[in-house]
Order: C-alpha cells, then sequence, then structure tokens
C-alpha cells in the first residue's frame, strides 16, 4: 500500500518543529503551513499589548490560548513580569490549554509551579479539561487575561474560549483580552500547490491542529477531490470541519505528540 506520509499544516516555525520530530520518531514527514501568523500590526492592538505586559502582575491569571500566544506575548519582552524574581510573592498563574502551550511557557521563562494545565489523562486538551483544574482559582473580583490572536475567522478554539470566559463570570471573576499575533491564509507556491494535490491521493495523512487550516486548504485547492484524503484531527470540531471538506477517512487523536506518533502509526497497519 502507499506510504503513509505526514502533512503537517500547523504554523510555519510550529510545523518546521513538528516534522523535524516525526522524521526523528521514524515517520516520513513535510511541512505544509495552512496558517499564517504575525505578531499584531495595528498600533491599537501594539498599544493594548504594551499595558497588557505592564499590567500582567495585576491579574490572577493568564490564559494563553496557544503555544503562538506564548511566543508573541513575550517576544521582545526580556523581563517577562510571571518570570521575574521581583514578581516571585505575586500570585498570578499561566494558564494552558495543553502540553505544547505548557512548554512554550516553560520556554520563556515562566516556572513551573505557575503553569496550570489539563490533567495529562484528559480526553482532550482544551478549555474544559483546563477549567475542571483551574476553576477553584477563582473567585468574586478575580481579573483573568486571556491571551489570543486578533478576531478573525471562528476556529475551534473560539468557542472554547468564549466557554471559559463565561464560567469565570459565573464564578465571579472578569475576563479581558489581549491580542498578540493575526492569523491570514497562506499563499502557497506552485510546489506546495502540487504537494497538495498529490497528498490528497497517495495515502498521506493530513495532520489537523486548526479548522481554519482546513478552510484555507479547501480555498487554496478549489474543486479538489478529498474522498481518498486521510486526516488525523486533534479536537472534535476539526474532525467535522474535515468531514464537511470531503475528507474519505477522518480518525481523531489527542494533540500530545506521542498521540499523533501513535496514531499515525496505527494507521500504518491499517
Amino acid at each position: 500500500m502507499p506510504r503513509r506520509r505526514a502533512i503537517v499544516t500547523r504554523p510555519q516555525r510550529d510545523a518546521r518543529q513538528w516534522a523535524q520530530d516525526l522524521l526523528a520518531a521514524g515517520i516520513e514527514a513535510v511541512a505544509l503551513p495552512l496558517i499564517t501568523i504575525r505578531g499584531v500590526h495595528d498600533p491599537a492592538l501594539q498599544s493594548a499589548l504594551l499595558r497588557a505586559r505592564a499590567e500582567c502582575h495585576n491579574y490572577r491569571a493568564l490564559m494563553f490560548v496557544s503555544g503562538n500566544a506564548v511566543h508573541y506575548f513575550f517576544e521582545g519582552f526580556p523581563d517577562p513580569a510571571l518570570a521575574a524574581p521581583a514578581h516571585a510573592a505575586i500570585n498570578t498563574r499561566a494558564w494552558a490549554p495543553g502540553p505544547g502551550t505548557a512548554q512554550a511557557l516553560r520556554d520563556a521563562g515562566v516556572p513551573a509551579g505557575r503553569i496550570d494545565r489539563p490533567a495529562p489523562d484528559a480526553a482532550q486538551f482544551d478549555s474544559e479539561s483546563l477549567w475542571q483544574q483551574v476553576a477553584p482559582q477563582i473567585g468574586p473580583g478575580d481579573r483573568v487575561l486571556i491571551v489570543r490572536g486578533a478576531a478573525g475567522p471562528a476556529t475551534e478554539g473560539g468557542s472554547g474560549r468564549d466557554w471559559l470566559a463565561r464560567q469565570i463570570a459565573a464564578a465571579g471573576g472578569s475576563v479581558e483580552f489581549v491580542a498578540v499575533y493575526e492569523r491570514a491564509a497562506p499563499v502557497l507556491s506552485p510546489a506546495q500547490q502540487v504537494l497538495a494535490q498529490e497528498a490528497a491521493t497517495d495515502g498521506s495523512v493530513w495532520l489537523l491542529s486548526s479548522s481554519e487550516a482546513v478552510t484555507h486548504l479547501r480555498a487554496a485547492l478549489p474543486g479538489q477531490d478529498w474522498s481518498r484524503a486521510h486526516a488525523l484531527a486533534t479536537h472534535p470540531r476539526i474532525a467535522g470541519a474535515a468531514r464537511a471538506a470531503g475528507f474519505g477517512t477522518v480518525t481523531e487523536c489527542r494533540p500530545a505528540f506521542d498521540d499523533v506518533v501513535a496514531s499515525i502509526e496505527s494507521l500504518h497497519e491499517l
């Protein structure tokens, strides 16, 4: 049967690292970023980010929606308030919806003891699982800052963030948002278009970690038949987007690297 190559669709920086890690694990992989990420350019958003950085110690917690949120929040911020020794007594927590975001926080210098994330055995790494761990932290008057991307097309995380904000409000807290990056559809090169067309039929496994990526893929290849394509989706909402796009086989798995590797290897056996 055809070799099951992994097509990594995460944003460029993440896709490159995932492809390298998969290759190290013995899985053929190639990066095909389907979301372009950059820091916010709008002056108003930049000003809001500067204020959030200066005042982050006033929040009960900062919730980072992704590793990119961590990267762009701390980029150009060499002495992050969360990690600075002068703020060691401040109770500001850093919330991460999954292990990748938690690792990004540690890489940024945030002490592991300040980071909260879903239980390792959680069925999903998302806002709902995170809330199960952090709910006891929130009471009347507590402020939470959600660090995310600029407003754009709805993604699988958007409804989760809104749900989390409602839970915080119900517990008596308040939620504010700050945008630290912007998302956009990529412009695929001719070589990337050929790769995508081949991967639609050659047995490759599309690693989908965002329903927005599915939207961009459909826009980049209008009319493409996906009925012979295999998708590995890291959230039920992403799986739904892949099925709506016409992917013939859609498998769900947790987003942790080891789970993704195990799922790809199980597909090899089919």
